[in-house]
């Protein structure tokens, strides 16, 4: 872990990406589906290829360029973007999304001092629902609440004012860790 978290709060919210766990797994794992998607469709053997390109393509230019540089290097219909979209937000994921040790060494602390625990999201609701469906909780999600910011500010509803009222707590009894 690469930043010291005060153990001082009464609610610790947490971000998914990049904090619970490494945003490159889910989408990794959302390429695998569709470069099989594709193979099936087109009847072509190119997933392991396909898969590889994308990875490539995302450690080097990011989540965006990996999509129209697939399709152009692979010659496949843009028509599968609205595909690609529906794995996004709904894929079944082969593997579960791994928790770190240090978070689950976070959250007993957290929980022991008797301190709440909830996720305080950034991104379309759907699809960060879909990574929590994905994730091995090992229990610490029990008594977890969900938050979803971009639902929020939809609402004209401030994040922390809402969720601190909601808890009945004071802003400075809550953290939000949304980087590590």
């Amino acid at each position: 872990m690469t930043r010291e978290i005060p153990l001082d709060k009464k609610l610790y919210l947490f971000e998914l990406d990049d904090v619970l766990f490494p945003k490159q797994d889910y989408l990794l794992q959302i390429y695998y589906l569709f470069a099989q998607f594709v193979e099936f469709t087109e009847g072509r053997a190119m997933a392991t290829e396909l898969v590889n390109f994308m990875k490539e393509t995302y450690l080097a230019k990011g989540e965006e360029a990996v999509y129209p540089e697939a399709a152009k290097k692979f010659s496949f219909s843009q028509d599968y973007s609205e595909n690609m979209g529906r794995l996004m937000v709904n894929g079944h994921l082969p593997l579960k999304l791994i928790l770190p040790n240090s978070i689950k060494l976070l959250f007993a602390s957290i929980l022991e001092k008797g301190a709440k625990i909830a996720i305080l999201t950034k991104g379309n609701p759907a699809m960060q629902l879909n990574k929590l469906k994905h994730i091995d909780w090992q229990g610490f999600d029990k008594q977890m609440k969900v938050y979803f910011i971009d639902e929020l500010q939809f609402r004209n509803i401030e994040p922390i004012s809402y969720i601190a009222s909601e808890n009945q707590l004071d802003q400075e009894e809550l953290i939000f860790i949304e980087s590590m």
